[in-house]
Protein backbone atom coordinates (compact mmCIF):
# COMPACT_ATOMS: atom_id res chain seq x y z
CA UNK A 1 0.00 0.00 0.00
CA UNK A 2 2.23 3.01 -1.38
CA UNK A 3 1.19 5.77 -1.22
CA UNK A 4 2.53 9.88 -2.03
CA UNK A 5 1.80 12.31 0.72
CA UNK A 6 2.31 15.57 0.53
CA UNK A 7 1.67 19.09 2.31
CA UNK A 8 -1.08 21.67 1.22
CA UNK A 9 -0.40 25.18 2.45
CA UNK A 10 -3.96 27.38 2.72
CA UNK A 11 -3.59 30.98 1.37
CA UNK A 12 -5.57 33.74 1.07
CA UNK A 13 -4.79 34.85 -3.08
CA UNK A 14 -1.15 33.73 -2.76
CA UNK A 15 -0.25 30.92 -3.80
CA UNK A 16 1.42 31.35 -7.23
CA UNK A 17 3.22 33.95 -5.30
CA UNK A 18 4.09 31.94 -2.27
CA UNK A 19 5.33 28.84 -4.41
CA UNK A 20 7.14 30.80 -6.77
CA UNK A 21 8.67 32.31 -3.91
CA UNK A 22 9.90 28.44 -2.32
CA UNK A 23 10.97 27.94 -5.60
CA UNK A 24 13.67 30.60 -5.72
CA UNK A 25 14.94 29.49 -2.31
CA UNK A 26 15.21 25.71 -2.59
CA UNK A 27 17.23 23.98 -5.07
CA UNK A 28 16.12 21.69 -8.03
CA UNK A 29 12.51 23.50 -7.88
CA UNK A 30 9.73 24.28 -9.86
CA UNK A 31 6.20 24.82 -10.73
CA UNK A 32 4.49 21.86 -12.29
CA UNK A 33 0.69 22.69 -11.92
CA UNK A 34 -0.30 26.77 -12.44
CA UNK A 35 -3.88 27.53 -12.25
CA UNK A 36 -6.06 30.06 -10.31
CA UNK A 37 -7.39 27.70 -7.59
CA UNK A 38 -3.92 25.47 -7.15
CA UNK A 39 -0.11 25.57 -7.76
CA UNK A 40 1.67 22.97 -7.04
CA UNK A 41 5.49 22.66 -6.84
CA UNK A 42 8.63 20.58 -6.35
CA UNK A 43 10.80 22.10 -3.46
CA UNK A 44 13.82 20.12 -3.61
CA UNK A 45 12.40 17.59 -5.49
CA UNK A 46 9.75 16.99 -2.84
CA UNK A 47 6.26 17.87 -3.77
CA UNK A 48 4.30 21.10 -2.41
CA UNK A 49 0.69 22.32 -3.26
CA UNK A 50 -0.32 26.24 -2.75
CA UNK A 51 -4.30 26.36 -2.47
CA UNK A 52 -5.88 29.81 -2.64
CA UNK A 53 -8.99 28.80 -0.29
CA UNK A 54 -9.40 32.49 0.36
CA UNK A 55 -9.66 34.14 3.99
CA UNK A 56 -11.38 31.20 5.84
CA UNK A 57 -8.10 29.41 7.12
CA UNK A 58 -4.53 30.88 8.42
CA UNK A 59 -1.26 27.91 8.67
CA UNK A 60 -0.19 28.56 12.57
CA UNK A 61 2.89 26.97 13.72
CA UNK A 62 1.10 23.18 14.89
CA UNK A 63 2.38 22.69 11.49
CA UNK A 64 6.26 23.75 10.56
CA UNK A 65 8.56 22.76 7.88
CA UNK A 66 12.28 21.53 9.23
CA UNK A 67 15.07 22.08 6.67
CA UNK A 68 17.53 19.76 6.62
CA UNK A 69 21.02 21.70 6.46
CA UNK A 70 24.32 20.59 5.84
CA UNK A 71 26.63 23.19 6.80
CA UNK A 72 26.11 26.73 8.27
CA UNK A 73 26.23 28.50 5.21
CA UNK A 74 23.36 26.47 3.84
CA UNK A 75 21.64 27.46 7.02
CA UNK A 76 22.09 30.73 7.22
CA UNK A 77 21.10 31.45 3.36
CA UNK A 78 17.25 29.68 4.15
CA UNK A 79 17.22 32.16 7.41
CA UNK A 80 17.58 35.16 5.19
CA UNK A 81 15.33 34.10 2.53
CA UNK A 82 12.73 33.47 5.22
CA UNK A 83 13.45 36.63 7.68
CA UNK A 84 12.36 39.20 4.78
CA UNK A 85 9.02 40.14 6.13
CA UNK A 86 8.86 37.72 8.70
CA UNK A 87 8.60 36.97 12.31
CA UNK A 88 11.34 35.30 14.42
CA UNK A 89 9.93 32.87 16.80
CA UNK A 90 13.18 31.43 17.88
CA UNK A 91 16.26 32.64 16.51
CA UNK A 92 19.06 31.47 14.49
CA UNK A 93 22.15 30.36 17.05
CA UNK A 94 23.25 27.80 19.18
CA UNK A 95 21.56 25.31 21.09
CA UNK A 96 22.07 21.87 22.90
CA UNK A 97 20.25 20.09 19.79
CA UNK A 98 22.02 22.03 17.22
CA UNK A 99 25.10 24.35 16.36
CA UNK A 100 22.58 25.79 14.32
CA UNK A 101 19.08 26.10 14.52
CA UNK A 102 16.48 28.77 14.40
CA UNK A 103 12.18 29.08 13.72
CA UNK A 104 10.92 31.62 11.78
CA UNK A 105 6.98 32.33 10.06
CA UNK A 106 7.43 33.85 6.93
CA UNK A 107 5.57 36.47 5.34
CA UNK A 108 3.42 34.15 3.79
CA UNK A 109 2.63 32.38 7.44
CA UNK A 110 3.92 29.54 6.59
CA UNK A 111 6.56 28.29 9.65
CA UNK A 112 10.42 27.10 8.94
CA UNK A 113 12.35 25.32 11.59
CA UNK A 114 16.18 25.90 9.75
CA UNK A 115 18.68 23.21 11.64
CA UNK A 116 22.01 22.11 11.16
CA UNK A 117 22.13 18.19 11.57
CA UNK A 118 24.94 16.43 12.55
CA UNK A 119 23.95 13.55 10.49
CA UNK A 120 21.20 12.98 8.21
CA UNK A 121 18.38 10.56 8.46
CA UNK A 122 17.22 10.20 5.22
CA UNK A 123 17.24 11.56 1.43
CA UNK A 124 14.12 14.67 2.86
CA UNK A 125 15.44 18.36 2.63
CA UNK A 126 12.30 19.53 4.15
CA UNK A 127 10.52 17.49 6.91
CA UNK A 128 6.80 18.16 8.09
CA UNK A 129 6.90 18.63 11.85
CA UNK A 130 3.40 18.22 13.67
CA UNK A 131 3.62 20.08 16.91
CA UNK A 132 0.43 19.10 19.59
CA UNK A 133 -0.26 22.15 21.86
CA UNK A 134 -3.52 23.14 23.35
CA UNK A 135 -5.88 20.77 23.44
CA UNK A 136 -4.04 18.52 21.49
CA UNK A 137 -1.31 19.02 24.40
CA UNK A 138 0.54 15.67 25.40
CA UNK A 139 -0.74 13.54 22.56
CA UNK A 140 2.15 13.33 20.59
CA UNK A 141 3.38 9.96 21.57
CA UNK A 142 -0.29 8.27 21.45
CA UNK A 143 -1.01 10.04 17.35
CA UNK A 144 2.57 8.37 16.89
CA UNK A 145 1.35 4.89 17.78
CA UNK A 146 -1.90 6.19 15.68
CA UNK A 147 0.00 6.61 12.40
CA UNK A 148 2.18 3.91 12.57
CA UNK A 149 -1.17 1.47 13.10
CA UNK A 150 -2.46 3.18 9.56
CA UNK A 151 -0.23 3.19 7.91
CA UNK A 152 2.51 0.56 6.19
CA UNK A 153 6.07 0.58 6.00
CA UNK A 154 6.69 2.82 9.14
CA UNK A 155 9.42 3.71 11.70
CA UNK A 156 9.82 5.58 14.46
CA UNK A 157 13.11 6.72 16.28
CA UNK A 158 15.42 9.56 17.47
CA UNK A 159 12.49 9.99 20.17
CA UNK A 160 13.57 12.96 22.92
CA UNK A 161 11.45 13.47 26.35
CA UNK A 162 11.60 17.04 28.07
CA UNK A 163 13.23 16.37 31.12
CA UNK A 164 11.74 18.74 33.68
CA UNK A 165 8.42 21.65 33.96
CA UNK A 166 5.19 21.50 33.19
CA UNK A 167 5.65 19.30 30.34
CA UNK A 168 7.82 17.11 31.57
CA UNK A 169 8.06 13.08 29.60
CA UNK A 170 6.26 14.11 26.71
CA UNK A 171 7.50 14.65 23.63
CA UNK A 172 10.29 17.16 22.47
CA UNK A 173 11.11 15.45 19.21
CA UNK A 174 10.54 12.06 17.47
CA UNK A 175 11.01 11.35 13.67
CA UNK A 176 8.54 9.08 12.39
CA UNK A 177 8.34 7.41 8.72
CA UNK A 178 5.22 6.46 7.33
CA UNK A 179 5.23 4.67 3.64
CA UNK A 180 8.76 6.38 3.17
CA UNK A 181 8.10 10.07 3.98
CA UNK A 182 9.30 11.35 6.92
CA UNK A 183 7.45 13.65 9.32
CA UNK A 184 8.49 14.74 12.76
CA UNK A 185 6.74 15.21 15.74
CA UNK A 186 6.46 17.10 18.71
CA UNK A 187 4.56 18.46 21.77
CA UNK A 188 4.40 22.13 22.08
CA UNK A 189 7.51 23.01 25.30
CA UNK A 190 4.79 26.11 26.37
CA UNK A 191 1.03 26.41 26.41
CA UNK A 192 -0.52 27.40 23.68
CA UNK A 193 -3.83 28.88 21.99
CA UNK A 194 -3.70 27.01 18.76
CA UNK A 195 -4.01 23.87 17.38
CA UNK A 196 -4.01 22.40 13.49
CA UNK A 197 -6.55 23.76 11.24
CA UNK A 198 -7.18 23.72 7.50
CA UNK A 199 -4.61 26.32 6.73
CA UNK A 200 -1.88 23.12 6.56
CA UNK A 201 -3.13 19.61 5.57
CA UNK A 202 -1.41 16.47 4.22
CA UNK A 203 -2.62 14.83 0.73
CA UNK A 204 -2.60 11.64 0.63
CA UNK A 205 -3.07 9.95 -3.04
CA UNK A 206 -4.07 6.83 -3.24
CA UNK A 207 -4.19 4.24 -6.32
CA UNK A 208 -7.09 2.40 -5.31
CA UNK A 209 -10.77 2.88 -3.40
CA UNK A 210 -9.77 0.19 -1.26
CA UNK A 211 -6.77 2.52 0.00
CA UNK A 212 -9.51 5.26 -0.22
CA UNK A 213 -11.63 3.50 2.38
CA UNK A 214 -8.96 2.34 4.69
CA UNK A 215 -7.47 5.94 5.31
CA UNK A 216 -10.85 7.53 5.52
CA UNK A 217 -12.36 4.85 7.69
CA UNK A 218 -9.19 4.97 10.28
CA UNK A 219 -9.18 9.04 10.55
CA UNK A 220 -12.95 10.08 10.59
CA UNK A 221 -13.54 6.67 12.88
CA UNK A 222 -12.88 8.88 16.12
CA UNK A 223 -12.19 11.93 14.10
CA UNK A 224 -14.43 14.08 11.45
CA UNK A 225 -15.76 14.06 8.07
CA UNK A 226 -15.47 17.01 5.93
CA UNK A 227 -16.10 17.54 2.37
CA UNK A 228 -14.17 17.33 -0.78
CA UNK A 229 -12.04 14.33 0.05
CA UNK A 230 -10.83 16.67 3.72
CA UNK A 231 -11.23 14.65 7.16
CA UNK A 232 -9.13 15.26 10.71
CA UNK A 233 -7.95 12.68 12.39
CA UNK A 234 -8.77 11.85 15.81
CA UNK A 235 -6.10 13.92 16.73
CA UNK A 236 -7.16 17.39 15.31
CA UNK A 237 -4.50 17.25 11.70
CA UNK A 238 -6.41 17.45 8.53
CA UNK A 239 -5.78 15.14 5.92
CA UNK A 240 -7.04 14.86 1.91
CA UNK A 241 -7.76 11.68 1.25
CA UNK A 242 -7.70 11.84 -2.53
CA UNK A 243 -7.55 9.25 -6.01
CA UNK A 244 -4.19 9.76 -7.53
CA UNK A 245 -6.02 9.55 -11.01
CA UNK A 246 -7.93 12.54 -10.19
CA UNK A 247 -4.95 15.14 -11.46
CA UNK A 248 -5.18 13.30 -14.70
CA UNK A 249 -9.26 13.53 -14.42
CA UNK A 250 -9.10 17.57 -14.09
CA UNK A 251 -6.76 17.62 -17.19
CA UNK A 252 -8.99 16.45 -19.82
CA UNK A 253 -10.56 19.10 -22.00
CA UNK A 254 -14.28 18.69 -21.26
CA UNK A 255 -14.27 16.63 -18.57
CA UNK A 256 -13.06 18.92 -15.52
CA UNK A 257 -16.11 20.44 -14.83
CA UNK A 258 -18.34 17.59 -14.39
CA UNK A 259 -15.32 15.60 -12.30
CA UNK A 260 -15.45 19.15 -10.18
CA UNK A 261 -19.04 19.03 -9.67
CA UNK A 262 -19.06 15.45 -8.52
CA UNK A 263 -16.57 16.32 -5.72
CA UNK A 264 -17.97 19.43 -4.31
CA UNK A 265 -20.83 16.55 -3.92
CA UNK A 266 -19.04 14.14 -1.95
CA UNK A 267 -17.48 13.51 1.68
CA UNK A 268 -15.43 10.33 1.19
CA UNK A 269 -14.33 10.58 -2.63
CA UNK A 270 -15.32 7.61 -4.78
CA UNK A 271 -13.59 6.68 -7.31
CA UNK A 272 -15.94 5.04 -9.74
CA UNK A 273 -18.19 8.17 -9.85
CA UNK A 274 -15.35 10.18 -11.08
CA UNK A 275 -14.36 8.34 -13.71
CA UNK A 276 -17.92 8.23 -15.28
CA UNK A 277 -18.38 11.72 -14.44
Amino acid sequence: MKNDMYPCLWFDGKAGEAMNFYCSVFDRSEIVVDTPSVVQARLDGQMFMGLNGGPQFQPNTSVSFMVICDDRKEAQRYWNAFSNGGQVLMPLDSYAWSEQYGWIQDRFGISWQVYLAKERWGDQKIIPTLMFCAQQQGKAEEAIAFYTSVFKNTEVSNISRYPEGSFKGQIQHARLVLNDYELMAMDSGVPQNFTFNEGISMVLTCDTQGEIDHYWNAFTEKGKESMCGWCQDPYGVYWQVIPKILGELMREPGRAKRVMDEVLKMKKLDIDTLVHA
